[in-house]
């Protein structure tokens, strides 16, 4: 019998035998049972926010390999170190940073009519601006994000940052990219005027019940149209957020230009963030769902603010295990930006590379 070993995150060493496999909160493994830790992986956990590892001390590197079909070869373990590159910086926050900002969002939607708001949604989107400006972060892992494990604070923070970064992506000024920060933060403080009994129904609203929620988004800009201390364009992206480029939208039903730069991202971030989420009444969608569903959505969504997104999701992280459509067991060794869905990955038994993006490989898929 494996005597177990369970560590704290600050003691694992980089060559340890990992002797539970670590799952996202989607299923997907993030290390393998019976892999060797690398460094990289260490620092990956602890910024998802992994508190421990179940660890095999006693066994070889080699003896698992041996022992566990899915331990990298010899030859496997070269070609991967060969290949491998790092992800680009993804937005961490840190848990001080989590406390304050979910204490922001928390003074916000329980005081929306306060003169403090605006005073709060600054300092808020200030922390977030430190943590992708000052950190040089480009990109974004949505399970690094987790601030709270209520929908309404994670829903603003998790809308307001992906925003901010699908803005550096297409080079707006640093001003703009604050700008859209505190939209995605506000926009839907109007949720707070729906009656509690639609907002919270642990089921699938009524066609009633469903045009009284598309409300929030005129009740969020009427929250913050008087405030003179938030800008025109803010309060223009929490109006316009549920626009549709085809016209489908609400609350004005407006079309491609007519739609403000701030709300057509706004609304990319915003729907994807809500695919994610688990809610009461439904169970979250993986993040690869949500993402093909929203590139089902070209004829509603802003094309550049859709192609921005994709550039600026990690959906398979850098030493992530995948399988592959050909039966192969893979590990991830670096991402084909904009392609996020097609990363290079090499058999972790055979050593085959797989540039998922290459024509030679156009049959093959991660399932």
């Amino acid at each position: 019998m494996v005597n177990y070993l369970e560590l704290p995150i600050e003691s694992i060493k980089e060559g340890m035998i990992v002797g539970r496999s670590i799952e996202d909160r989607y299923g997907r493994h993030l290390v393998e049972r019976g892999a060797a830790i690398t460094r990289f992986a260490i620092d990956e956990l602890a910024d998802y926010g992994v508190r421990t590892v179940l660890v095999e001390p006693e066994k070889s590197l080699l003896d698992k390999e041996i022992e566990n079909k899915y331990s990298v070869s010899k030859y496997a373990e070269y070609i991967i170190r060969e290949y491998r590159r790092s992800d680009p910086k993804i937005v961490t926050l840190g848990d001080s940073v989590k406390k304050r900002i979910s204490k922001g969002i928390e003074y916000i939607n329980q005081n929306p009519d306060s003169s403090e708001v605006a005073k709060t949604a600054y300092w808020v989107t200030e922390e977030l601006m430190k943590a992708i400006i000052d950190n040089g972060a480009v990109a974004i892992n949505i399970n690094a994000l987790k601030c709270s494990d209520e929908y309404t604070f994670k829903h603003s923070i998790d809308v307001a940052t992906i925003s901010m970064v699908i803005a550096r992506e297409q080079n707006m000024s640093d001003r703009e990219v604050f700008e859209i920060g505190m939209a995605g933060l506000l926009h839907d403080i109007g949720k707070t005027k729906i009656p509690g009994e639609i907002l919270n129904k642990p089921a699938r609203l009524t066609p009633e019940e469903f045009e009284v929620m598309k409300q929030h988004s005129y009740y969020s800009y009427k929250i913050v149209a008087t405030n003179n201390e938030i800008p025109f364009d803010v309060k223009a992206g929490i109006l316009q957020h549920h626009e549709k480029m085809n016209g489908s939208g609400y609350p004005h039903g407006l079309t491609g230009a007519q739609i403000h730069p701030y709300a057509k991202i706004l609304t990319v971030a915003d729907i994807f963030d809500a695919l994610v989420t688990e809610r009461p009444y439904k169970k979250g969608k993986s993040p690869r769902e949500a993402v093909e569903m929203l590139l089902a959505m070209t004829e509603e969504l802003d094309f550049e603010s859709l192609q921005s997104f994709m550039r600026v999701l990690i959906l398979y992280p850098v030493d992530s295990i995948v399988q592959l459509s050909n039966g192969e067991t893979a590990r991830v060794v670096k991402g084909n930006k904009g392609l996020l869905l097609r990363p290079v990955v090499v058999g972790i038994e055979t050593g085959n590379v797989y540039d998922l993006k290459a024509k030679e490989c156009a049959g093959i898929v991660i399932v």
